[in-house]
């Protein structure tokens, strides 16, 4: 134990914190996947629709109520005024307020109307607004420790957070008969506990509600992203609201479980490019842009390895996640989970985009890609049933990377930059090749023994290439 203590001492601070968060994040979303086969059996589909669509709806007017004020130009601030950072968090907060009021002058007075539209009512829908200022003002002083380098704390109330949701959650649920909506308020009763103690908190620190300089430079960053930020939102949270107004919300239910699994590897897809770009931006400022052409393509394939154990197996994953019920979601899993790999090249593209300052590319491409989204769930959603849901995001996916590719090659050449940094017949090539395999996996669902044989000889294969794969992570270590 001596050993050890002394080892963590010698660690760098921003080692420990990283490392940290990462843990953290890592332990959220495995405690979320944990207990999502508890709630997938207590609620009913049409109940476990209401949450998802509470979700989904969330995440656009949050955008809306906050405006991302506790990302976008937060960072920047907390450089730029770093003698006074309670100072902007609590002006930060007094814009919030601010817009929130205004929804609920909107909201409130046409409710019956608005509600026909959320498909929630009233009490969850006050209950939203009150949680979205919590849960931000809570982002605000974790965004504030982050730069202090005092991660302990953070750690701590998110951890707690974390564990205390879902066993309120579930004590409501047990308790009462709208299991979706004790759900709800299980969830957001937490963080409207810790987020108001916060919101105070920061408003006692920082005493400046209104600021105008903060408030200017605040609004000045955030509102030309609001498009792009809003988009993103739409390009993910849209299917399910649209599956639940055209179908019902026991479908919405049933495609939220097969999209979340899906998606399950994105924090590792977050986690390598936090990790990956300031690599990248150095190579890019030394002229070495060719050194990335193998670590992309590792880094990929590797996603892609990762993706096929979860298409292969997901009618084992969705029955024991979620329960025989469920299980029409299968055909879902396939075409998201592809939709990651694509998002995984969308960032390697808009990598190169940020480095050199060209935002409004990445804005235009997000847009053109949710409305892309938006028609084409309209169309096929009405034709096909709530899996055609799917294959509209995968659509939508492969013209936002194709967007972020051209945009890129435009930027290299404007910036008159040779482009070596990707393989691109690689990255085509392998993203070719794990579509059709994932295909071939989707047609062999009727047989597990099937996948089991291909699974284990794919298995053999990558043993007997050992050699070359840990080579290729030795590369993308350093």
């Amino acid at each position: 134990m001596s050993r050890l203590k002394e080892k963590w001492k010698a660690i760098p601070l921003a080692v420990k914190v990283s490392s940290a968060y990462a843990l953290c994040s890592i332990f959220q979303r495995c405690l979320s996947f944990i207990t999502m086969p508890l709630f997938t059996r207590l609620l009913t589909e049409e109940q476990y629709g209401q949450v998802t669509v509470y979700q989904s709806w969330q995440g656009i007017l949050s955008i809306l109520l906050t405006l991302n004020l506790a990302y976008g130009s937060f960072s920047t601030a907390m450089v730029k005024f770093e003698d006074d950072r309670e100072g902007y968090i609590s002006s930060i907060e007094g814009i919030c307020i601010a817009l929130s009021l205004v929804f609920c002058l909107v909201y409130l007075p046409f409710q019956k109307l608005w509600n026909k539209l959320f498909e929630l009512p009233t009490y969850i829908m006050c209950i939203m607004v009150v949680e979205t200022l919590g849960t931000t003002a809570l982002l605000l002083w974790n965004g504030k420790k982050r730069f202090e380098f005092k991660y302990k704390a953070v750690v701590g109330i998110t951890l707690a957070v974390s564990v205390l949701s879902p066993i309120i959650q579930y004590v409501l649920v047990s308790t009462h008969d709208e299991k979706g909506y004790a759900r709800i308020i299980g969830s957001a009763a937490v963080h409207i506990v810790v987020g108001c103690f916060f919101f105070f908190w920061n408003s006692i620190k920082g005493r400046k509600m209104f600021n105008k300089k903060y408030w200017k430079y605040a609004l000045g960053f955030n509102i030309p992203l609001l498009a792009y930020y809003l988009s993103q939102i739409i390009f993910n949270q849209s299917d399910r609201i649209m599956i639940s107004h055209m179908v019902g919300t026991d479908k919405a239910a049933i495609y939220g479980v097969a999209y979340s699994l899906a998606m399950v590897l994105t924090f590792v897809l977050n986690a390598i490019n936090n990790s990956y770009v300031p690599w990248y931006y150095g190579k890019i400022k030394e002229g070495r842009m060719k050194d990335n052409r193998t670590v992309s393509l590792g880094i990929a394939g590797i996603m892609a390895l990762l993706l096929l154990g979860v298409i292969w197996f997901a009618p084992e994953i969705i029955l024991i996640m979620a329960g025989e019920k469920y299980a029409e979601a299968v055909y879902v899993v396939p075409p998201v989970a592809i939709s990651l790999l694509l998002l995984f090249y969308t960032q390697l593209f808009a990598n190169v985009e940020f480095y050199y300052e060209e935002k409004k590319k990445l804005v235009w491409a997000s847009i053109g890609a949710a409305v892309v989204n938006l028609v084409l769930n309209w169309v096929f959603i009405q034709l096909y049933g709530f899996v055609a849901a799917a294959y509209t995001t995968l659509a939508s996916y492969i013209i936002f990377a194709f967007a972020n590719y051209i945009a890129m090659k435009q930027v290299l050449k404007e910036h008159e930059i040779e482009d070596e940094g990707y393989n691109y017949m690689g990255l085509l090539g392998l993203l070719l090749g794990f579509g059709a395999v994932s295909a071939i996996g989707a047609l062999c669902y009727g047989s597990l023994i099937t996948r089991i044989i291909v699974a284990t000889t794919a298995l053999i294969v990558l043993f007997c290439k050992r050699r070359y794969f840990f080579e290729l992570l030795k590369t993308i270590k350093r």
